[in-house]
Order: structure tokens, then C-alpha cells, then sequence
């Protein structure tokens, strides 16, 4: 059973956005679209993550959105052990760079697939800025897809909003931890949330028979 919380409860209304693939979205696909629907009636239920500790039961819980989650998949031949394998990957891919991929696919933890992926050469932020939403969706995609536990525990958040409640992170989280009176109201939010929102598009595309 997935958990979620937040003081703004109940079903989605309002007019969804579209997807990537031209579908209509299961919920807003970035901060501002989300204040946007709630500043004309929406009302959304909430999953907050952060950390990949698994369960002291071993059941699967909300820390299985993770990045760091070890969930490992194979994509063309090439195994990856988390989905932050993937994006560091993708990353050296996207600037040229073999050698960083090589370090980051031998890597043995995220974190060091994390260090690997931060010595790319001929790294350029704002191409960065351009592909990396649309490269943790498809590593989502597999990391969901191929396990079909994670695969129900992802489709059984249905339409709530997932949110990256990491007081460290304001690109892929919100920038507030989830015990942080704030996270309730997305207008307080210090981040982008990312993350949440490529594992919602995610979601979607796989409901959507997709991957």
C-alpha cells in the first residue's frame, strides 16, 4: 500500500497537461503547472520520498523512487545497477565522453556513479538543462518496467503527485525534507522537483502501455 500524505487531498480536477508522447497527463509536469492547478480548484494527494533504505519488513516502500534504489535493468546489452547509473551514463554519452561512461558502468555504488558523471569533459549546463528531464523518464521506464513489483508499486501512486522531499536538492527535489510544514503547499517549495515529476511521466507512459 502506498502511503502518502500532505494537507491538500482528494481527486485531480481541473484541465491536465499533455504528455511528451501527445497523451493527456495524469498530473502536472512541473512546480509552476502545479501551483497553476491549485490556484484554479485542484486538489492532489501526495507521495513524499527521499533516501533509498529499503524496509525493515523488506516490503517495498516509497524509497524505491530513489535513484540509488538498486533495481538493476538492461538497456541494449548494457546492464545498469541503479537509475542513477543511467543518467551518469547518459550524461557521458551526451558530451562524447567513453571514458566517464566506462568509470560510471564499472562503478559499484550510485555515489560513485554520481562522482563519475561529475568528471564528463566538455560538460555544458545549459545542453544538460535540455536533456536530462527526458533521460531520468526513460531510465524510470526501465528501472519500473523490467521489475514488475516496481512496476505495481509505481502504478499504484494512480494520479498523486511525487515529490522528491530532499531538503539538499533543488533541481531533481523540493529542497525541503518531508517533515517540513512547507511540503504540504507547493507555493513554498524550494526546488524543482524534478525527479518527482519524470517518475509521474514515467508512470504515465507505462499505464499507457509504453515500455
Amino acid at each position: 500500500m502506498v502511503q502518502d500524505r500532505g494537507r491538500r487531498t482528494g481527486e485531480r480536477v481541473g484541465a491536465p497537461g499533455m504528455t511528451a508522447g501527445g497523451s493527456v497527463a495524469d498530473g502536472p509536469r512541473s512546480v509552476a503547472e502545479l501551483r497553476t492547478a491549485l490556484e484554479t480548484g485542484g486538489t492532489y494527494k501526495y507521495v513524499y520520498f527521499w533516501g533509498h533504505a529499503p524496509r525493515r519488513d523488506g516490503s517495498l516502500g516509497a524509497s524505491c523512487f530513489s535513484q540509488w534504489w538498486p533495481a538493476p535493468f538492461t538497456v541494449d546489452g548494457v546492464r545498469y545497477a541503479t537509475a542513477e547509473h543511467w543518467m551518469m551514463a547518459g550524461k557521458a554519452r551526451l558530451f562524447g565522453d567513453r571514458q566517464a561512461l566506462q568509470r560510471v558502468l564499472r562503478a559499484g555504488h550510485p555515489k560513485q556513479a554520481k562522482d563519475a558523471g561529475r568528471t564528463v569533459r566538455g560538460f555544458d549546463e545549459e545542453i544538460w538543462a535540455r536533456h536530462r528531464y527526458e533521460l531520468v523518464v526513460r531510465g524510470s521506464m526501465h528501472k519500473f518496467g523490467q521489475d514488475p513489483a516496481l512496476r505495481d508499486y509505481l502504478l499504484g501512486t494512480g494520479e498523486r503527485v511525487l515529490v522528491e522531499a530532499s531538503p539538499l536538492d533543488r533541481i531533481w527535489g523540493i529542497g525541503l525534507a518531508a517533515d517540513d510544514e512547507r511540503v504540504a503547499d507547493p507555493a513554498q517549495w524550494q526546488g524543482l522537483n524534478l525527479l518527482g515529476f519524470a517518475l509521474m511521466e514515467a508512470r504515465q507512459r507505462l499505464a499507457a502501455g509504453q515500455g
